[in-house]
């Protein structure tokens, strides 16, 4: 590390640019970003953004692409439901995902908050546009905010607040759909208000939340509530790709003066402007090192690279780089960290495809009743009282039948009938197990029971166990 940075002052680091001295709010504005990098990420975000908004009503096979409903412990992802008793194949999911995170963070730093992160996306993409749309850039909203109560800010302080309020509205009722189903959603919407009283209440609500986050809590999302950033500092290292400033070739910084030789006067190429600072979203200064509150959205690289255009000066003095890269101007992605991180994943992915390629369209459980002994029937037959819970993950309905395995007995249903599962859901009732006492060994035998589909095939096996008499010796 050169001397100059060894020496900056890191006294930035005891505050954050959102509370001023006495603790109180520090309303930040920033200036309209554009550029390259800004035209890039308006593009990737109005993609995420049609995926989002249409996600609930996009099907595969009929179905939906995603929904998540928690009220009825049903998920679909990818046309395929899954139940709680698939939970563990959703735990290595979150696994991987969480561990992607890491490995795209070693490698490529916050990159993902600036330009994937929903809350990033829906504030500098949607309501931050609408913002600039109607009370102008960063010096009209600083003078508007300073302005008395007038028609003119009455007027744009409505029309905002509206259009804010009916954004939230928006984005409530899309949640929604991917928890009830986009078909639930519409019928809701179509039917009378008073028939959904307590689902009105609860859009409103979270609706109100989206709202203030988005019109007043803003980047203290990403400073204060979100966790992510606080642990980028474990998972970042000298070669991971970040929005870096090169302090070697900007240092030592002083305005620009036309036809100057900066070198002769032992300046740096930074020009002193302040125009990385004026528009980035959460009030840093990217020149004083990567820091907590930078969410790579790459504003500060657009802006930094008009101005050294405007002077005749290279671009490129904050960019995509490592703090290894700038100092010895050599990049070096693939780590001995990331690689050992991606040899992880993959085995975790493996392994997820492992479950899911073996996954069954049918769960059975077979319980015995509680509380229930077993019944002699005659001198030789034994029986045992059974509880079955079937859940069917497809879309159609599934005639099963019940057979013991390894053991001849029969199976006696109360109610008379074998199960006849819905589609994307469950049977469940009772049986008894009528048992030859010859063919038991001991007093607690454990057996199979096979679930059948109607054309034979086995497709689940349940172990169990059966209670018999002590046998004399």
């Amino acid at each position: 590390m050169s001397e100059e940075k060894a020496q900056m002052d890191q006294s930035f680091r005891d505050s954050i640019a959102t509370v001023d001295e006495e603790g109180k709010r520090s309303w930040i504005f920033p200036k309209k970003p554009s550029g390259k990098y800004y035209n890039a990420r308006t593009w990737v975000s109005v993609f995420l953004l049609a995926l989002l908004f249409s996600g609930p009503f996009l099907r595969i096979d009929g179905k939906p692409l995603l929904m998540i409903n928690i009220l009825e412990r049903k998920f679909i992802l990818f046309g395929q439901v899954f139940w709680p008793q698939d939970f563990y194949i959703f735990v290595l999911i979150m696994l991987a995902g969480i561990l992607f995170i890491v490995l795209f963070t070693v490698v490529f730093g916050r990159l993902f908050c600036g330009w994937v992160c929903p809350q990033t996306i829906f504030m500098e993409m949607v309501f931050r546009k609408i913002e600039y749309w109607i009370d102008g850039d960063f010096k009209q909203q600083q003078r508007l905010k300073k302005q008395k109560w007038d028609g003119e800010k009455i007027r744009k302080r409505v029309a905002k607040h509206s259009i804010f309020f009916g954004i939230s509205f928006l984005i409530s009722n899309t949640f929604l759909a991917y928890i009830i189903g986009s078909d639930a959603l519409i019928e809701i919407i179509t039917d009378n208000p008073a028939e959904h009283i307590g689902g009105l209440i609860s859009i409103l609500i979270f609706t109100t939340v989206f709202y203030f986050v988005f019109s007043w809590f803003r980047e203290q999302v990403c400073l204060v509530a979100c966790p992510y950033g606080r642990l980028q500092g474990v998972m970042l290292d000298r070669n991971s790709l970040v929005v870096a400033y090169d302090y070697i070739r900007g240092e030592k910084r002083a305005k620009f003066k036309k036809n100057e030789d900066r070198s002769a006067t032992d300046k740096g190429d930074c020009i002193d402007c302040k125009q990385c600072v004026h528009v980035c979203p959460t009030g840093i200064d990217i020149r004083n090192g990567t820091q907590l509150e930078c969410v790579n959205c790459t504003a500060c690289i657009d802006a930094c690279d008009h101005m050294m255009e405007s002077v005749g000066l290279p671009k490129g003095l904050i960019r995509f780089d490592s703090e290894e890269g700038i100092v010895t101007r050599k990049k070096k992605i693939f780590t001995t960290r990331s690689i050992a991180y991606s040899g992880v994943l993959v085995v975790l992915l493996g392994v997820i495809s492992l479950f899911l390629m073996s996954r069954t369209d049918v769960d059975a459980s077979i319980l015995k009743t509680p509380g229930q002994k077993y019944q002699k029937r005659g001198d030789d037959l034994i029986s045992n009282l059974y509880n079955y819970k079937i859940i069917n993950k497809t879309f159609e309905e599934v005639p099963v039948r019940l057979e013991l395995l390894e053991i001849e007995g029969e199976i006696e249903f109360i109610g008379g009938n074998e199960p006849l599962i819905p589609a994307e859901g469950m049977a469940e009732g009772s049986f008894f197990l009528i048992i030859n006492k010859d063919q038991l060994s001991d007093r607690n035998s454990k057996i199979k029971v096979g679930v059948y589909n109607e054309e034979g095939e086995l497709i689940e096996t349940v172990k169990t166990a059966f209670l018999a008499p002590i046998k004399p010796k």
